[in-house]
């Protein structure tokens, strides 16, 4: 069979479909935590109490699951983002979730957060664990508020 020549390429180039709004603030978040150092999923996953599969998640334009507005504020603070990264990125969380009364940063200062590691007991029940876990998270929470 004889080869066929391959047609010429037109100059036109392929057109990236555009990003819906949640997508374009986690391709913001993604890169910019794809600029520091590794191991920053893990101490977001930490901090927010989730697993690093879930950060990974939050942070990828594919996944059509928007950040949660009460884990910006902490992702904010344990990334480090310049004034720059903090405004570029607000602006496109608000622009894509304009209801939201409790837009971190605006006008209040950020709630600080320390880790702290706590040994408890390994349950044998999963379900048993997670409550567990739930219930101290929730309980160091009003406790803070308590201080607030």
């Amino acid at each position: 069979m004889p080869s066929r020549p391959m047609p010429a390429r037109s100059g036109a180039r392929l057109k990236v479909p555009e990003l819906g709004p949640i997508a374009t603030y986690k391709a913001i978040l993604r890169d910019y935590i794809d600029r520091r150092p590794a191991g920053m999923r893990a101490r977001i996953a930490a901090a927010i109490g989730k697993h690093k599969s879930f950060v990974s998640q939050l942070t990828n334009p594919i996944y059509p699951m928007p950040v949660p507005a009460r884990h910006v504020s902490t992702i904010l603070e344990i990334c480090h983002f310049s004034a720059e990264e903090r405004k570029a990125f607000l602006k496109a969380f608000a622009l894509a979730h304009p209801a939201s009364a409790a837009l971190p940063d605006q006008g209040r200062p950020l709630r600080r957060r320390k880790v702290l590691s706590l040994e408890i007991p390994v349950l044998r029940d999963p379900r048993k664990q997670r409550a567990l876990e739930a219930l101290i998270r929730q309980f160091v929470e009003r406790m803070g508020e308590l201080f607030d």
